[in-house]
């Protein structure tokens, strides 16, 4: 069996109200835009990687990869990310992970997919020992109709779309620091001030 094509879409569609409206994607981080970490850590795992992004899209694109832009409008929330994605690549799966978690394992994608194949799921999603990072996920593209549907009918709560689908939860409580991300200024600082 051949092994299936699997794309990494970065999310960086989101309003950033915590950041003050400020594109989090690309606040700096150490002397690079945040972004330029996350893509650092996840091009060596995936033959593709693509940016969701709804605004900025020529500063985005500026990193050499694909950047989609949500179909639906008025910033609908990462499952908009990940059909507007679904809707334009070619990959058996799409791994998907947030522009503002710096800190990914070098082997999440590996992990994902091991779990994933284990139990013949349609969906793997990283659990961080205590609770569910539903937007560390492996979801396979053939869900698209059924995310269509559900963001037709108005839902936007990620965990329920995937409780309609066989789902397996992966345990990274060996790895806490993958799923510390970077809202606010005062996470920001908190980071540069533990990792300097």
């Amino acid at each position: 069996m051949s092994e299936p094509k699997i794309t990494a879409v970065i999310l960086a569609g989101g309003k950033a109200r915590r950041m003050g409206g400020e594109d989090k994607g690309l606040i700096d981080l150490d002397g690079r835009p945040l972004i330029a970490h996350v893509l650092e850590r996840i091009r060596p795992q995936v033959a593709q990687v693509v940016i969701n992004a709804n605004r900025n899209l020529e500063r985005y694109a500026a990193f050499g990869h694909p950047v989609i832009s949500d179909t639906l409008s008025d910033f609908q929330g990462p499952l908009a990310g990940f059909l507007a994605v679904m809707q334009q690549v070619d990959s058996d799966f799409i791994v998907t992970l947030p522009c503002d978690g710096p800190c990914l394992p070098d082997n999440l994608v590996e992990r994902l997919r091991q779990a994933q194949q284990a139990a013949g799921a349609d969906i793997a999603v990283a659990h961080d020992g205590n609770r569910m990072q539903p937007v560390y996920a492996l979801i396979a593209t053939h869900l698209q109709p059924s995310l269509e549907a559900y963001l037709q009918a108005g839902e936007r709560k990620i965990d329920w779309w995937y409780a309609k689908h066989h789902t397996v939860n992966v345990d990274f409580s060996d790895a806490p620091e993958t799923f510390l991300n970077i809202n606010t200024p005062e996470d920001r600082a908190r980071f540069l001030a533990e990792s300097g």
